[in-house]
């Protein structure tokens, strides 16, 4: 079926919002954000200022749609992953911004809700995973699993103001984020799986 001229015009947009926001990740790579204006982001990505405004928006607006990238690439590595993998989810949440550290830490100084970073795909990704952790007997029938995995996703956005302020480094970005998560399964955990899901908190007790 041929494409329709309407379906034809959202895909050129989808094409020249996507140059925008690659040119805003090169640009945060080779300067400081203060230095990223429409213009350079619209010089950069061959468009006008004006379809940087109309397709993407101000400042802020920037980067949202930065963090939307972000969670978009999220999704594309979790895609066919098994579901009840709630520590994979974790891990490549992490690795999704220690993997490019520059534009990840631009991004969450300079976004006014940088504290809704992780509310998209990872919040939604480790729900499931929380969910099928408990269909499978790991979890208690009586946890809210929805409620769980939010105060995981919160302690793993605090986890990654942390890192961004340079706080703390790539791996314990990561160790504090698994610890936040080893801790609410082992409290969430079914009789019969409380030992398995407090060997990883025994294991770190014994390192530390």
């Amino acid at each position: 079926m041929p494409e329709t001229g309407e379906g034809l015009r959202e895909r050129h947009k989808a094409r020249r919002r996507a140059r925008i926001v690659d040119a805003v990740r090169e640009l945060l790579r080779e300067q400081t954000e203060s230095a990223v204006s429409v213009e350079r982001i619209a010089e950069r990505a061959e468009v006008a200022p004006a379809t940087v405004y109309n397709l993407i928006g101000g400042r802020d607006r920037i980067w949202e749609a930065l963090a939307a990238g972000f969670m978009d690439d999220l999704e594309h590595r979790l895609a066919g992953r098994e579901a009840g993998d709630p520590h994979g989810v974790v891990r490549m949440t992490v690795h999704l911004f220690v993997d490019d550290p520059v534009v990840s830490r631009h991004m969450v100084r300079a976004w006014g809700q940088s504290g809704l970073a992780l509310d998209h795909s990872p919040l939604t990704r480790l729900r499931e995973a929380m969910g099928e952790a408990q269909a499978r007997g790991l979890l208690r029938a009586d946890v809210d699993t929805d409620a769980l995995a939010a105060v995981v996703g919160a302690a793993c956005v605090g986890a990654l103001h942390q890192w961004v302020a340079a706080r703390i480094d790539d791996e314990r970005f990561l160790s504090h984020a698994l610890f936040a998560l080893d801790v609410a399964l082992a409290a969430a955990a079914a009789e019969p799986c409380r030992q398995e899901l407090l060997a990883p908190l025994r294991s770190r007790r014994a390192e530390g």
